[in-house]
């Protein structure tokens, strides 16, 4: 999906109130607020991109309806990371517990944290490097395990904490190793 991003004046800064307020009478838009305070305006993506979004979203349901270890959440997710951006990746898991340490409040707003697990699913129009720089930012807030699926290059990038990124060209799985305990994304219908 392409992003625009609304340049604002430098002193302009969002409450959660007031982005939230933004957001609310934006509703045919998906919106994320950058932590340098940049509003990204996401457009909808194309059919295929969108048929496998709700793959991947689908083996996710599927593997955390089965196993009951956390909460998965699809790409309308805000999540209020800790360097003050609001962010929402394609599909995205957190653990139990943490889920429970929230509020119901907090809850029913943008998660005040950063997902245990994140997929980014790079569409025809995405610019790859701002993908692979919103992984990052994912990575410095707490991220345990990502991934950067490009389906045209058949390629997917391992975000890991103090690690390097790991690239894999062609896999037709990948294990959610011991962030996702059991679970493998079947690629074959993301890189068909």
């Amino acid at each position: 999906m392409t992003a625009l991003t609304l340049q604002l004046p430098p002193n302009l800064k969002f409450t959660d109130e007031e982005f939230e307020q933004i957001v609310a009478v934006n509703k045919e838009l998906r919106l994320e607020l950058t932590a340098e305070g940049e509003l990204v305006i996401m457009s909808p993506t194309g059919g295929e991109t969108g048929n496998r979004n709700f793959d991947l979203l689908g083996q996710l349901w599927f593997w955390n309806s089965q196993n009951n270890l956390g909460k998965a959440f699809d790409s309308s997710t805000g999540f209020k990371l800790s360097n003050g951006a609001t962010r929402s990746p394609d599909a995205s898991w957190i653990k139990m517990e943490r889920w429970d340490a929230l509020t119901p409040q907090q809850r029913k707003k943008y998660l005040p944290l950063c997902p245990d697990f994140a997929i980014e699913l790079v569409s025809e129009t995405d610019d790859v490097e701002e993908t692979q720089a919103k992984m990052q930012e994912y990575l410095a807030n707490g991220l345990q395990l990502g991934w950067l699926i490009n389906p045209k290059d058949k390629q997917v990038i391992i975000y890991r904490p103090n690690l390097a990124t790991e690239a894999l060209q062609c896999p037709t799985s990948l294990s959610g190793e011991d962030v996702l305990l059991g679970f493998i994304l079947n690629l074959q219908p993301i890189f068909a």
